[in-house]
């Protein structure tokens, strides 16, 4: 994963330097909104845009809906695999995302250990 400092440097200059995005008003009201928006939210509308037209959604805007989602439930066991198989549709770049939120739900299955300490041995 990169560090941010680079991404927000390109995306200031691209917003301040002179040259005007055109970021679409969708755009711009979707980050507006998931950005603060609960799980019991996002999740709903995410299912029901990828039931509608599995592809239509951009992946960057399924992998954020993904990502906050899960930073918020944080122990959805089912939560982590649903995101992990998403991001493998669209990998390899997200492979390593993908095994760590897998890695992550297995650690969590009762009897196989904690998140916390993943090398804990007294639940084989």
């Amino acid at each position: 994963m990169p560090e941010m400092g680079e991404p927000m440097k390109n995306l200031m200059s691209s917003v301040y330097g002179g040259i005007d995005p055109e970021i679409p008003d969708a755009v711009r009201h979707f980050i507006e909104e998931i950005t603060f928006a609960a799980a019991e939210d996002i999740l709903p509308a995410l299912r029901g845009s990828l039931t509608e037209d599995w592809m239509a959604l951009p992946v960057w805007a399924r992998n954020l809906a993904f990502r906050l989602a899960c930073l918020q439930r944080p122990d959805d066991l089912e939560l982590l695999r649903e995101a992990a198989a998403d991001l493998r549709c669209f990998g390899p770049d997200w492979d390593e995302e993908a095994d760590a939120l897998k890695a992550r739900a297995a650690r969590l299955e009762p009897g196989r250990g904690s998140v916390e300490d993943p090398t804990d041995r007294q639940n084989p």
